[in-house]
C-alpha cells in the first residue's frame, strides 16, 4: 500500500521554506509558546537531554536551552536548510546540537532522552503508533513527551472549496483527537492528557492563504495529489466556492484545530500489550481532555 504522504516532497517543501518560515509561522509560534508553558511544572527537575523533534528554525529549542542551560538540547529536523536557520538561534553562550533526521527513525540510543518536545510536526506522519514507539524507545523511564499536531477541523474551508473544484485531494486529512490518544496508549505511554484549541485566522483572499501555506512549507504533500499545476479554472472554482464565507470585516476565515498531548514513558519492562489486550483498547473517555474555548 502506498504511503499517504510523499516524504521527499515534505523535505523539499520545508527546505524551500526555511528562510521564510519564521516570519510566516505566526500560529506555529503561538502554539509553540503554549506548549513551552506546559513545561513550567518541570522547573524543579533538571533534564540531562532534551530533544526537539521537527524543530524548524529552532526557536523553541533555544527557549528550552535557556530554561535548562546545563542540559544537552538537540534540534532535530528533516530539512537541512531549517537547521542552517537554527544555527542563528544557537549562540556561543547557549549552544545546542543540530541533527538532520526523520522523526520516524530517531538516531538516538535507547533510554537516552528525558524530554521530547514536538510542535506541529506529527501531522506529516502517517503511522503515529510507530513514531510514538520510537519516541518511547529513546525516552528514559518516566521521561516526558510534550507534543502538538493539527486536528481535522484544520483548513476545513479550504478543503471544501477545492472539493467543489475537482475530485483530487488538496488538503490532508488530520487525525482525530481520540486517534491521537489511542496512538499514544498503543505505544505504551502512560497517563496521556489531551488539550484542544481552535484558531481562526483571516486572509484578504485565497491567494494570500496559499502564499502563507507555501511560506511555511505546508504545501500539498499527499501521495495522491495532482502532480500538475492546479490550473486557473480549478483555482477560480475553488476561489468562488470560498467567497461566500467572507466575513463582515471583508476577510476570509481559515480554521486551524490544534491538539496538544502530554504523556510519560513507562517504567522499565512495561509491555505495550497487557494481559493479551492492546493498551489502546482503553476507551478514549478514560483520557482527560481539556477543551479550551474557541479563539475570537
Amino acid at each position: 500500500m502506498p504511503s499517504l504522504f510523499d516524504s521527499k516532497h515534505v523535505r523539499r517543501a520545508f527546505s524551500r521554506a526555511a528562510s521564510s518560515y519564521h516570519a510566516a509561522a505566526v500560529l506555529q509560534q503561538e502554539v509553540g509558546k503554549r506548549l513551552l508553558e506546559s513545561l513550567d511544572y518541570l522547573e524543579e527537575r533538571q533534564p540531562q537531554v532534551v530533544l526537539d523533534v521537527g524543530s524548524g528554525p529552532a526557536h523553541s529549542t533555544a527557549a528550552m536551552k535557556k530554561r535548562w542551560p546545563k542540559a544537552q538540547v538537540i534540534a532535530l529536523d528533516l530539512a537541512l536548510p531549517m537547521l542552517a536557520e537554527a544555527r542563528k538561534q544557537a549562540g556561543w553562550w547557549r549552544p545546542f546540537s543540530r541533527v538532520c533526521a526523520d522523526a520516524r527513525a530517531l538516531p538516538l540510543a535507547d533510554n537516552s532522552v528525558d524530554v521530547i518536545f514536538s510542535n506541529l510536526c506529527l501531522q506529516w506522519v502517517e503511522d503515529l503508533p510507530s513514531v510514538f514507539a520510537g519516541f518511547r524507545r529513546v525516552l528514559k523511564p518516566g521521561g516526558q513527551l510534550v507534543c502538538s499536531t493539527f486536528g481535522p477541523e484544520t483548513l476545513v474551508e479550504l478543503r471544501e472549496a477545492f472539493a467543489q473544484a475537482d475530485d483530487t485531494p488538496h488538503v490532508s486529512r488530520f487525525v482525530q483527537i481520540a486517534q491521537f490518544g489511542d496512538a499514544l496508549m498503543m505505544a505504551g505511554f502512560r497517563d496521556p492528557v489531551l488539550d484542544r484549541d481552535l484558531f481562526t485566522l483571516t486572509y484578504d483572499d485565497l491567494p494570500a492563504l496559499m502564499r502563507e501555506l507555501k511560506a511555511i512549507g505546508a504545501t500539498n504533500a499527499l501521495s495522491g495529489r495532482r502532480h500538475t499545476l492546479t490550473g486557473r479554472s480549478r483555482f477560480n472554482a475553488a476561489q468562488a466556492a470560498y467567497e461566500p464565507l467572507r466575513r463582515a470585516d471583508g476577510k476570509l476565515p481559515s480554521s486551524w484545530e490544534v491538539i496538544y498531548a502530554h504523556a510519560w514513558a513507562p517504567e522499565p519492562g512495561a509491555p505495550i500489550r497487557e494481559h493479551g489486550h492492546d493498551v489502546a483498547a482503553v476507551p478514549v473517555s478514560a483520557i482527560p481532555i481539556r477543551r479550551r474555548p474557541q479563539n475570537p
